[in-house]
């Protein structure tokens, strides 16, 4: 009987190069890197791992699912200039929330009134006090206030975030728009809180602090993803959004703290055209 000696072939004892075996349980099939808890983080921001769709509450409802220390910081982060630049890498991650922004303007409108109702009562009190027991509350402050917030801190994001991917920039996602935005409106409330002083100089110089906080804040997120853009005049939107935002922090000052006493405390405020008894 004839043997016949087989060379072996080193290659399929070895298997080919780079061969690497891994386990899909516990994945989705439809790709990502979703884990266990069926949620994934991607560019900063949630991805919902079912089926539902945009319009659906389930969609939103991982948004909304946030400690409040997380939401404070976020909060108190926005008027720290210097976390200006890095803020969504840095304190929105891993993923934005809405619960801070609809938190921030709702807590703002209910500020606007309150602290402008107050206002309002201290200077009648300077003016007249005998007849301050008879101020009487103007309510459509609150529709006011709610409307002017509401527009500016959702529409306006979520609007800019539509042009964006019109012109082909989708670097943001709406809910990282939405989520920059509102919380980039809580310096108004320390604002708000501080113009009840009864100094009309002081109130100016108050309300111009916090608009350069927070317009600074917007702008050092919005203008990288302008920036990414291929056309250079998208750029120009900057302007349009510092001139609304400028247009935001006067009607602030103008409809809420326009109060002044008869007798001022301290400088006279050059703007004032009347006086409220």
């Amino acid at each position: 009987m004839a043997y016949v000696s087989i060379e072996s072939d080193e290659r399929m004892e070895e298997g080919p190069e780079g061969l690497q075996f891994q386990s899909f349980l516990g994945s989705d099939p439809r790709g990502g890197n979703e884990g266990a808890a069926g949620g994934s983080t991607s560019r900063g921001y949630r991805q919902d791992s079912g089926s539902s769709k945009f319009w659906t509450f389930e969609y939103f409802q991982p948004y909304f699912d946030v400690d409040t220390k997380t939401v404070l910081q976020r909060c108190y982060m926005t008027m720290f200039p210097p976390s200006a630049t890095s803020y969504q890498g840095a304190y929105l991650s891993p993923a934005p929330d809405l619960y801070g922004p609809f938190w921030t303007l709702t807590t703002l409108i209910f500020a606007l009134f309150v602290c402008s109702s107050l206002s309002s009562a201290i200077a009648s009190w300077l003016s007249n006090p005998a007849a301050a027991a008879h101020i009487v509350y103007d309510f459509s402050l609150i529709f006011t206030g709610t409307s002017l917030v509401y527009a500016y801190g959702l529409l306006v994001p979520v609007l800019l975030w539509f042009g964006l991917r019109y012109l082909g920039v989708g670097e943001w996602s709406v809910v990282d728009a939405v989520a920059i935005w509102g919380y980039g409106q809580f310096v108004w409330i320390p604002v708000a809180l501080l113009c009840v002083i009864p100094i009309a100089i002081v109130r100016w110089a108050v309300v111009g602090v916090g608009a350069l906080l927070s317009g600074y804040f917007l702008m050092a997120n919005v203008y990288p993803i302008l920036a990414s853009a291929d056309a250079k005049s998208v750029r120009l939107i900057i302007v349009f959004l510092v001139l609304l935002h400028a247009g935001i922090a006067l009607s602030f000052k103008i409809l809420f703290f326009s109060y002044y006493a008869l007798k001022d405390i301290g400088p006279a405020d050059p703007t004032a055209s009347g006086v409220v008894p």
